[in-house]
């Protein structure tokens, strides 16, 4: 090879493995360090919310928020968590929570959170405000075991007064139309005037304009049983003007539940307002038969364009008062008055009567629970009865040698309360049915608790311990009802929409970083009737606003809870 040859080969080599070098050096030298974190959660089957499939992946936080979700194999965190072998999941949201007054005593919510949820929502029926000075006088005269100062008004107070106290959950509430009414109106079995009316509607304005997702009632107690179909619809007029919800407890989830959908489907189709079911039911034995016809007719409105949900909690007994099992008539002008009639010996033949009927115009637990065993009393605000926490009605009535409609009303008397009674109703068949509706969402419809403290001086339902460690359990993993990213979507992203809740809801990039991270595996509950001051297991990590809550199963104390806007809030902003 001569030299001429020798150098050209040796150019064209240099011209050909320069220009690599210097791409390289430039890359060298222009490359950016690997992304970081606050918080960077490695190695989870990420189940966004979506309802698709999980993958294996990870999630970083920064500050409150989702800052990245994905493969982030180069990424590093402040703090970081391998999630191998679980399950990282929006935070879930309690569509029927009774926890203001719980988290006034504790702020940590520790039943719920050690199930994974991160929002708390109010207001079946009863909010926490807007109060008058009666209403504030009457619930502090009225409180059991848990005794606080009601320094607030407005919805909006009411809920701030809890977050500036300090709670672990997020909080979110609907404005109650018994609360509204009773502002006005008081307890009296009454249509409200034309002023009233007006007054009331001005209270959803403002409560819609603070951020209440929409207007709850509970139409089987009085007094909201005194409220006319007509005036729940000019209700919720003023708050679909503002994009919200109509929820309700309806008047019958039994011998009338038919009917009160109807009521229900009206109420949406007249105020142009989205409409869920509370706690969806059929409750006694005689109506499980309905399950069809109930689901047949949602489905049917669904169908012509409007938008109905419900929500639900995984039980085959609900829990509520003695009141549910005595007419409203009776209870007209709020519990002294009740309490009063109760010793009058022809009111209490009557109400006997009555409370052995099948009625036709209210909701009779009692008849529907179909026995006297079928109640338990699970909650007494006077110590000298607490004994008989945990005790069916037929049992105490036995103790008493009294029938159990005479103790009842004694109870009730004698307790200066309702009385916290639970009523074993419905069908494990249907609960099964109803968990695998696509339009179905999930409750405990109790507070947030723990096993110590004042909190053991009364049963709750099991439910306030287990329902959605319950759901994830036995009704996923071990009986397969539903898939597991099925119902991770139905406890997230399903109400979040239906709520019409921003940023939360969802494992995306700019959402709060509220997260349930949990062993699909292990996750149970252990709550019983019997025993059910006892915490749901499985539950390994949650994070509230991008602060750590639960930490290897055990609450760390945080308390970053934040109040929860509904649609309407912007507007008035």
């Amino acid at each position: 090879m001569g030299f001429i040859e020798i150098i050209s080969k040796r150019l064209f080599h240099i011209s050909i493995t320069l220009p690599k070098i210097l791409l390289a050096l430039l890359l060298i030298g222009g490359c950016t360090a690997p992304p970081s974190y606050d918080v960077l959660i490695r190695n989870g089957r990420i189940m966004d919310g979506s309802g698709e499939a999980g993958y294996i992946g990870a999630v970083g936080i920064n500050a409150d928020t989702i800052a990245a979700v994905g493969e982030l194999s180069n990424a590093t965190g402040l703090v970081e968590i391998d999630a191998t072998g679980l399950v990282v999941a929006p935070g879930f949201i309690n569509m029927l929570s009774w926890a203001p007054v719980s988290l006034i005593e504790d702020g940590k919510s520790q039943s719920d959170i050690r199930q994974g949820v991160t929002l708390e929502v109010f207001g079946e029926g009863w909010s926490i405000g807007p109060l008058n000075e009666g209403m504030k006088k009457n619930q502090e005269e009225t409180q059991g075991d848990i005794k606080f100062d009601v320094a607030w008004t407005t919805l909006e107070e009411g809920l701030r007064f809890l977050v500036d106290k300090g709670i672990s959950p997020n909080i979110a509430s609907f404005v109650g139309a018994t609360t509204l009414r009773i502002h006005q109106v008081g307890y009296e079995d009454r249509p409200p005037t034309e002023a009233e009316l007006d007054s009331m509607k001005i209270l959803v304005r403002q409560a819609m304009e603070d951020g209440a997702l929409g207007v709850g009632s509970s139409l089987i107690y009085a007094p909201a049983f005194y409220s006319s179909t007509e005036e729940l619809i000019e209700l919720c007029k003023v708050a679909s003007g503002y994009n919200g919800m109509y929820i309700s407890h309806m008047r019958s989830e039994g011998e009338k539940i038919l009917e009160s959908l109807d009521e229900l489907i009206r109420i949406a189709d007249e105020a142009g307002i989205r409409a869920e079911v509370y706690h969806l039911k059929q409750g006694g034995k005689v109506n499980w038969p309905k399950y069809e016809a109930v689901v047949a007719k949602i489905d049917s409105a669904r169908q012509a364009g409007l938008h109905i949900t419900a929500d639900m909690y995984n039980y085959t007994a609900g829990a509520t008062g003695l009141d549910a099992s005595m007419p409203p008539w009776v209870q007209e002008g709020g519990y002294e008055k009740w309490a009063e009639r109760l010793q009058d010996p022809l009111i209490r033949a009557r109400v006997i009567r009555e409370m052995k009927t099948k009625a036709e115009d209210w909701e009779n637990l009692y008849e529907a629970a179909g026995s006297a065993e079928n109640l338990l009393l699970v909650g007494f605000k006077n110590d000298t009865l607490k004994y008989l926490t945990g005790k069916s009605l037929a049992e105490v009535a036995a103790m008493r040698n009294q029938s159990p409609e005479e103790t009842a009303m004694d109870l009730v008397v004698q307790d200066g309360s309702r009385v916290g009674t639970v009523y074993f109703l419905m069908s494990e068949e249907n609960v099964k049915k109803q968990i695998a509706l696509p339009w179905m969402s999930f409750c405990s419809d109790s507070g947030s608790l723990a096993p110590e403290g004042v909190f053991l001086k009364s049963n709750p339902h099991p439910r306030a311990y287990g329902n959605f460690a319950r759901l994830l359990g036995k009704y996923v993993r071990d009986e397969k009802v539903i898939p597991l990213e099925e119902a991770i979507h139905k406890l997230t992203t399903l109400p979040a929409t239906n709520l019409k809740i921003e940023g939360r809801g969802a494992l995306k990039e700019g959402y709060f970083a509220d997260l349930a991270i949990f062993n699909p595996d292990e996750i149970r509950d252990h709550a019983t009737f019997e025993n059910p001051h006892q915490y749901a297991t499985g539950m390994v990590h949650v994070f509230v606003n991008g602060a750590q809550v639960l930490s290897e199963g055990e609450h760390t104390g945080a308390l970053p809870g934040r109040v929860v806007h509904g649609p309407g809030w912007k507007q008035s902003q």
